[in-house]
């Protein structure tokens, strides 16, 4: 598989609704990359639009809802203008996240902690249905914009913390890769020994260079390669890589009044964001263990559950999974979409999420993805991939 197929299909993984025949098509019939995530989009809005108003969602629902989900979430704030975007689907607006804490209070589902995750899924207490909240990467917005939705309706949640983006040394590259876009003209890359030349006057040139450029960077074969080529980027078109996780994320210090609050569980997120998949493993074990010792010892309690960086089959599979058992994590959440069943049990450290994407902030979503359909859909109708 090429770099950029194999970008692709980290990059679907990573989605919210994913009808084979669809994918087939694409890699039968390749089109640009930005024509490609446009006709995708709408596909999977319609997807979603036709679970909903042709009622098939209720006919799954007995079948696929299970006993739980675990909701993946990133930043929650309001959106601003800007015509260039590319990384929206990785945030919600405050309106939307009420929207669906008050859709699962009129469903009378508990919301939980990942904590209650556990015990639920161990002790096999499927009496009521049940949602957690989990927040990725550590950004300032969740305390800001996140935390009074979420005391609104007295409403747990868990924020997984990159450790060096809470030290304020890390590379936030997916943001990195966006404002040196944003900064550009023209882009340029050695892309597979050859050197690509990406238009970027437009917004969809803009757009179209971004993801060549991400499916790319998420191909090369290791953390520090992608680093290397985003900082040399960021230095050609102005971008100060390093101020963009002291800017956006929030700081140990920051971290330590915000895990005081009662409905905050801080978790890790290893040390550097790094694809676990692609380190040694000594490197993947550190990548879990220092983090974790970071944060306890800032915040002074223990800190049991983990999120692992991408989540997808890319970065996260069974030998993660075994490592994540073996640093004494209790949980662990991947990208692969999918509700809680009775057998997530024997499945703790990979444990599948459903992703509120901004590019479908739709209250009308909101039963088709607590029904199951959408995710079961997406796995071919598995109930549980962990493989």
């Amino acid at each position: 598989m090429t770099g950029a197929a194999e970008g692709q299909k980290e990059r679907r993984d990573k989605g919210l609704f994913n009808p084979h025949w669809l994918i087939s098509a694409f890699e039968l019939n390749p089109v640009p990359p930005y024509q490609m995530k446009q006709l995708r989009s709408t596909v999977i809005r319609a997807g979603l639009e036709t679970l909903y108003f042709s009622g098939a969602h209720h006919l799954l629902r007995p079948i696929f809802a299970g006993v739980g989900a675990i909701f993946m979430l990133h930043h929650v704030r309001p959106r601003d203008g800007r015509a260039f975007q590319p990384n929206h689907h990785l945030e919600i607006e405050p309106v939307f996240l009420r929207t669906v804490l008050s859709h699962l209070r009129a469903h009378d589902i508990d919301i939980v902690t990942m904590d209650e995750v556990h015990r639920r899924l161990t002790e096999g207490d499927f009496s009521r249905h049940f949602a957690a909240f989990t927040l990725d990467d550590g950004y300032r917005d969740n305390r800001d914009h996140a935390l009074a939705v979420f005391r609104e309706f007295d409403a747990p949640h868990t924020v997984y913390v990159t450790s060096d983006f809470a030290a304020g040394t890390g590379t936030v590259w997916w943001i990195a890769l966006e404002r040196a876009i944003a900064n550009a003209g023209h882009v340029e890359a050695e892309i597979g020994g050859r050197m690509v030349h990406l238009a970027a006057k437009t917004p969809a040139q803009k757009q179209a260079a971004f993801d060549r450029l991400h499916d790319w960077l998420r191909a090369l074969p290791g953390e520090h390669d992608v680093l290397r080529e985003v900082s040399a980027l960021c230095a050609r078109h102005g971008v100060d890589e390093r101020a963009i996780c002291r800017e956006l994320c929030m700081s140990f210090e920051e971290l330590k009044a915000f895990a005081a609050d009662p409905l905050v569980t801080i978790g890790a997120h290893t040390l550097t964001h790094a694809n676990l998949a692609k380190q040694r493993e000594d490197a993947a074990m550190n990548e879990l263990c220092a983090s974790r010792e970071r944060i306890e010892a800032t915040i002074a309690r223990p800190v049991l559950h983990l999120a692992y960086p991408y989540g997808d089959r890319n970065a996260a599979g069974p030998r993660e999974f075994a490592l994540a058992k073996a640093a004494g994590y209790k949980t662990a959440v991947t990208t692969r979409p999918g509700m809680l069943y009775p057998e997530s049990a024997g499945h703790l450290t990979a444990l599948q999420r459903v992703s509120l994407n901004g590019n479908y902030q739709d209250a009308r979503i909101l039963p088709v993805l607590t029904s199951g359909a959408a995710t079961a859909m997406w796995n071919g109708f598995r109930r549980i991939d962990a493989a």
